[in-house]
């Protein structure tokens, strides 16, 4: 039976946010405001700002209602109203919620269900790229196993998971993350303090993709991995716990002096391997755990399942998930899948997937530990020969675009000049698809396009 998530939120009093006039009201004047707004979050030259006037106090009025839902952000939100009253009497310019971000602390208070309003100007990554307002209510996730576990093994101050009570436009899409760099400010703080990822859409969106690409591909599911697709609120459990590795991951290692999440141009596969880097370790720390004599029972059990949505979210949803433009993401499914094809775990045979389960978490830790080898080298190595020996790591098991220059080999100019000729000299679409993804892609595109804006009540 699917054990579809249903609302059983701790709330301060009875009232259901997502369900009080006071957040339809918000809702609709966030609406109707971002249609007025630019890019950058300021007001068009033609808007009506007296229109805009009268909606900001709309927001204004209705923030100051729901916020006695909300004691534990009271700080926040009458930084939001603060906020908001500043960007009107400024003329609607691009709006600057410096003050608000900096007084919206969700990581200081990691209490499972309990609930936010996050009212900002922002960009949603893989949504909306424009920095308009966006409205959101959430509730933590934070089972007791994983606060066990942040507080003893996997310490990650930062990362706070979520999940979705309602929203509006910019996060009825692909978008399942919601980071502090991404919302409209003047000078920008001189530190981020948290990150929060919904691993509702996250697991929701992982059972849908997942199951229909085991019936395509006739994968026959162990036991375990069936129990996963069938239970929401297990598949969120499981996906806070790779998350939670993952995202410490990206600053521990024997890391390059740069790991890959400084702003600046590079080869795209280069941040495949960071990010598929991470994605492996908190693969081989759920091995770890599972093999652990002191591992309690019911982690056990979540770092299993941890395996499985690791393994087939790469494998199934990523590859095939956006544009073949630079699709890092995508290019470390396929490097997965590959590598685990080529030492006989995977096979595809008779239009069936097989899949020889007790050899997958030893071949997986072999890929981790290839990129660890990779970036312990780089440490002595200058930036581009990094760059030259992450493209062979990579080549050795995906088979380059015929017209690749990389694998041809750049010419001494491009390899003396500065690196931006490297980068340039990069195809958008450096790895095509193989011939089985291609195959795949067209059974399974429809179903990708239906998880956009999907949450764990879907």
């Amino acid at each position: 039976m699917d054990a579809t998530l249903t609302r059983t939120t701790r709330r301060t009093g009875s009232v259901d946010p997502a369900a009080s006039a006071d957040w339809t009201l918000l809702k609709e004047a966030v609406t109707e405001l971002r249609a007025l707004q630019q890019r950058d979050g300021a007001l068009f030259e033609e808007a009506d700002r007296d229109r805009a006037a009268v909606l900001v106090e709309r927001l204004d009025a209705a923030v100051a209602a729901l916020a006695p839902l909300f004691p534990h952000d009271s700080d926040y939100l009458e930084a939001v109203r603060a906020d908001l009253t500043a960007w009107c009497a400024g003329g609607f310019g691009v709006p600057d919620f410096t003050r608000s971000l900096v007084a919206f602390r969700p990581e200081l208070n990691r209490v499972d269900g309990l609930q936010h309003l996050v009212l900002f100007p922002m960009y949603t990554q893989n949504g909306s790229t424009d920095r308009v307002f966006e409205a959101v209510l959430i509730e933590v996730v934070w089972p007791a196993f994983v606060a066990e576990l942040e507080a003893s093994s996997f310490s990650n101050p930062m990362f706070v998971p979520i999940r979705f009570l309602d929203f509006t436009a910019g996060y009825d899409t692909n978008s399942a993350v919601l980071f502090p760099e991404t919302v409209a400010t003047g000078p920008v703080p001189p530190a981020f303090t948290w990150g929060a990822i919904f691993a509702d859409r996250e697991a929701a969106r992982f059972r849908r993709v997942v199951r229909r690409a085991a019936e395509i591909t006739r994968l026959e599911l162990p036991e375990d991995a069936e129990r996963l697709l069938g239970d929401q609120r297990l598949a969120e459990e499981t996906f806070v716990l790779w998350d939670l590795i993952h995202d410490r991951t990206h600053m521990r290692g024997d890391l390059p002096f740069d790991p890959f999440m400084i702003k600046q141009r590079m080869p795209y596969f280069l941040y495949s391997l960071e990010e598929l880097r991470c994605d492996l370790t908190a693969f081989r720390e759920a091995v770890r755990l599972v093999r652990a004599e002191d591992t309690d029972a019911l982690t056990r059990d979540r770092a299993r399942l941890a395996q499985y949505a690791i393994l087939f979210d790469r494998l199934f949803r990523f590859p095939l998930t956006g544009s073949r433009v630079r699709n890092y993401d995508g290019l470390g499914g396929q490097l997965l899948f590959a590598w685990l094809h080529q030492r006989h775990v995977l096979h595809w045979t008779d239009t069936r997937l097989t899949v020889d389960w007790p050899e997958v978490p030893d071949a997986v830790v072999a890929l981790s530990d290839a990129i660890d080898g990779l970036y312990w080298s780089s440490i002595d190595r200058p930036k581009t020969a990094h760059w030259l020996a992450a493209y062979d790591l990579v080549r050795g098991t995906l088979a380059p675009h015929p017209a690749s220059r990389w694998a041809r080999g750049l010419p001494d100019e491009v390899l003396s000049g500065p690196p931006k000729g490297m980068t340039d000299a990069v195809l958008d679409d450096e790895f095509p698809l193989s011939m089985f993804y291609e195959a795949l892609g067209r059974k399974l595109g429809d179903v990708l396009a239906s998880t956009s804006g999907i949450t764990g009540r879907d």
